[in-house]
């Protein structure tokens, strides 16, 4: 049965390929961008590979936006996939900046969400909500931290309306990758020396030294596009679901781990 599928965040990574996934699976998607061009890209790209998908702008910083789409569009399945990731030692990193990644990766996911379920309820109509949060979102990755945060918290919304929504018959999923190569990783990594200087922040140069090695050996963002399909149309999905398993073995062994692990 064909579903309607709303992606915020399908500008690039995992939120294009698995828009045009859906479509090509014959789901009616509505992929949605930050800014314009983002938008025009999407149209453009979209038409080049023959998908037929609605593309519309959605800051979900902006109420504003949220309002339009929430009341322009009746879905069955969200995708709350936007995020950015602000790295950086979490007892030097500008505070300004950390609030913000915050509105991007919890409040503006929350937001969305809230108005679509209000939606629902009213309707009476059977719906899910994947978020996709991080490996970050079940361990803590050193420099990192305040990413981790926003993604720790974004867990902690996904288990609430798991548990809160389950007698509306709305049903909620995570979806935690691990690295992959959508530039994401590399633009977290990039957004750290916009403002760390080694000549005032007391954070020794040397703790990013190898950082640009490790992200040579990022994975295929397929496989975490085609898990994010797969849970969304899954009516009977696990809520969790890190990818991949190598990444879930490790998230689990750190949580074990840290029961015995010294202050």
């Amino acid at each position: 049965m064909s579903k309607t599928i709303l992606i915020t965040g399908a500008a690039s990574g995992f939120g294009k390929i698995a828009a045009f996934d859906f479509a090509n699976k014959g789901h009616k998607v509505i992929a949605t961008a930050e800014v314009y061009p983002q938008m025009s890209d999407l149209i453009r790209e979209a038409e080049e590979s023959g998908i037929e998908l609605i593309a519309d702008k959605l800051d979900v910083t902006d109420t504003r936006d949220i309002d339009y789409i929430v009341n322009k569009y009746d879905i069955d399945i969200l995708i709350s996939n936007a995020g950015i990731m602000e790295g950086g030692p979490i007892a030097e990193q500008p505070l300004d900046l950390i609030r913000y990644m915050f509105d991007v990766n919890v409040f503006g996911g929350l937001q969305l969400s809230q108005g679509f379920i209000k939606k629902w309820v009213k309707q009476k109509k059977a719906a899910k909500i994947v978020f996709t949060t991080s490996m970050g979102g079940l361990w803590t990755v050193p420099y990192v931290a305040a990413y981790c945060s926003s993604k720790h918290a974004m867990e902690a919304i996904a288990e609430g309306l798991k548990t809160e929504l389950a007698p509306f018959n709305i049903k909620i999923a995570t979806c935690n990758p691990g690295v992959f190569g959508t530039g994401f990783n590399d633009r977290g990594v990039d957004s750290i020396f916009r403002w760390y200087n080694p000549e005032k922040n007391f954070t020794p140069p040397s703790v990013f030294d190898g950082v640009g090695e490790s992200l040579k050996n990022q994975l295929d963002p397929q496989s975490m596009a085609d898990t994010i399909v797969d849970v969304a149309l899954d009516d009977n999905s696990n809520f969790r679901n890190v990818h991949p398993k190598e990444t879930e073995d490790f998230v689990k062994q750190i949580q074990a781990d840290a029961w015995t692990a010294k202050s």
